[in-house]
């Protein structure tokens, strides 16, 4: 299946730094699906009765969308990448990610939105931490 960002990355003139397309492929739609789900999580939270319960996770799920999509942004970039800039960034997304779903978690038994963001926060983590493992 061809999406956007692999259509992207295929058009890209240069020598993609010597990074795995199909791992960088992968991170950047988990981000930005992370991203997603993290900004719609905590929207359906504000829309709980318990809301004020729920002031971390909305806090985390804000933090989450803003790290996964400057993340992706990061990773569109890739002239003049810097791999040091782009592992640190990385790293900051799969800990943010993870620290997300563990609160999401939290909540996962009574709100589902809280269970799909927890599922897509694992799913960005592992991206994050495969595209790190891959790199030189």
């Amino acid at each position: 299946m061809t999406t956007t960002v692999k259509d992207m990355l295929d058009t890209f003139p240069a020598d993609l730094g010597g990074v795995d397309r199909e791992k960088l492929v992968r991170c950047i739609e988990a981000c930005l699906a992370c991203a997603q789900a993290c900004t719609a999580c905590a929207d359906a939270c504000l829309s709980e009765e318990m809301v004020g319960e729920l002031t971390t996770c909305i806090r985390t799920d804000a933090d989450c969308a803003d790290v996964c999509a400057a993340t992706a942004a990061v990773l569109s970039r890739r002239t003049g990448d810097d791999t040091r800039v782009t592992r640190a960034v990385l790293q900051a997304c799969a800990t943010v990610c993870g620290v997300c779903a563990e609160e999401c978690e939290r909540h996962a038994d009574r709100h589902d939105h809280c269970r799909v963001c927890a599922e897509a926060c694992r799913r960005c983590e592992r991206a994050c931490n495969d595209l790190i493992a891959s790199l030189a």
